[in-house]
């Protein structure tokens, strides 16, 4: 059963009760919520994700509700909670969706340590992964949010898990547009759905994409990392590769990861053979249509050598 066979007020009804149990990939959360447009948020861009059994194990148990005193009801607020603990400040209600989000973000980093944590995304083509590690305001979303409308596999759009075994794991959920992004976005795939915009958050204007029905169908195949590309939107920039040493692309992996110095000689060791296994460049661009074919490329090219 996927989250498509449910009508809305049906899956409305469902987590405002026991919950609803949404596997994402290779973790499972039970979401439990009375809050539309959390269940709104769910139904149109979660819509091929697996419903697990409610008896069945999940990894965490979230909650969105209103707080319990006058914000209830006046300039209304959500809490998300996690086994009833509230890692965050309360949200106006309007954020709700975009906060489960940010909470199940937060859930996967604070506790799947058996996994090398790197804040950067995931595509796939051909079986093998480039990994987009970049800070905010990059056009590291806007990169992946068109590349997996030209056929790369989305495997994570915020945090590439990598296992003991080298493989990256797959999440594939919505992906998050940030302000200019979403309007780039509904130019060039005006097909594809994108979830309600909410403006005034603290990442400024934010819109979700629902991730291809490929990619969520596919979500449990790992895939083996290939390349590790750094992007950089620049305005009326030709799409640009340019080589990165290895050792400068290790110490921007291991910046931007979430646990490398937790997991010590290990997290070392996992960084170490993934750039064995990759090649690295920075990247600038400003057409998305000229950074898919440059991408495209390198898919064909590693291919072909394989």
């Amino acid at each position: 059963m996927n989250i498509a066979d449910y009508t809305l007020p049906e899956l409305r009804r469902a987590m405002a009760h026991n919950g609803v149990h949404l596997q994402t990939g290779i973790f499972s959360a039970c979401v439990r919520s009375t809050i539309p447009l959390v269940a709104e948020g769910i139904h149109q861009l979660y819509a091929d994700a697996p419903v697990l059994p409610a008896e069945q194990f999940a990894d965490f148990h979230v909650t969105l509700s209103r707080p319990a005193n006058i914000r209830r009801w006046f300039k209304p607020q959500v809490v998300f909670r996690f086994d009833g603990f509230s890692p965050f400040k309360p949200l106006p209600v309007d954020q709700a969706f975009a906060l489960f989000e940010w909470g199940l973000n937060w859930c996967i980093s604070s506790h799947a340590h058996q996994y090398l944590m790197i804040h950067a995304a995931a595509i796939e083509k051909h079986g093998r992964v480039a990994i987009l590690p970049a800070p905010p305001g990059s056009g590291k979303s806007t990169l992946t949010a068109g590349l997996i409308q030209r056929g790369w596999r989305l495997l994570s759009d915020e945090l590439t898990l990598i296992g003991a075994d080298g493989l990256i794991q797959g999440i594939a959920r919505p992906v998050s547009l940030k302000n200019q992004s979403i309007d780039v976005i509904r130019q060039f795939a005006p097909d594809t759905t994108l979830g309600r915009v909410v403006k005034d958050t603290i990442k400024g204007t934010v819109a979700h994409l629902r991730a291809p029905t490929d990619s969520v169908t596919r979500v449990l195949e790992s895939a083996l990392p290939g390349w590790v590309i750094f992007p950089k939107y620049q305005t009326n920039t030709p799409a640009t590769l340019h080589p990165m040493q290895r050792s400068d692309a290790f110490m921007g992996l291991a910046q931007n990861a979430f646990n490398y110095s937790l997991l010590a000689a290990d997290g070392f060791q996992r960084l170490c053979a993934l750039m064995d296994a990759s090649t690295a460049y920075r990247f600038e661009y400003s057409n998305l249509d000229e950074a898919a074919q440059i991408f495209d490329a390198l898919a064909e090219r590693r291919n072909a050598d394989s």
